[in-house]
């Protein structure tokens, strides 16, 4: 095997392992700074909480006022 072969992949992979460490260290250091930043927006402006609208109970009224639509509706649609 020559070694002037085994030296050169050896460096290309140093080169590429260094590159992906880089990279990464540098991708977690913006991560950092991001939580803090946005822990401070958060502070000042804090998201609105949705208010979840519970649906209202239907009364014997309006089961009777929906069924007497829907019979008018076909009543309507047939002549």
């Amino acid at each position: 095997m020559d070694l002037m072969l085994f030296k050169e992949g050896f460096i290309v992979m140093v080169i590429g392992m260094g590159t992906v460490f880089i990279f990464l260290t540098i991708m977690i250091w913006a991560m950092n700074i991001n939580e803090k930043v946005l822990k401070v927006v958060n502070k000042y402006f804090p998201e609105e909480i949705p208010e979840i609208k519970k649906p209202q109970k239907k009364s014997a009224g309006q089961d009777e006022e929906i069924a007497l639509a829907i019979a008018a509706a076909v009543a309507a649609s047939r002549g």
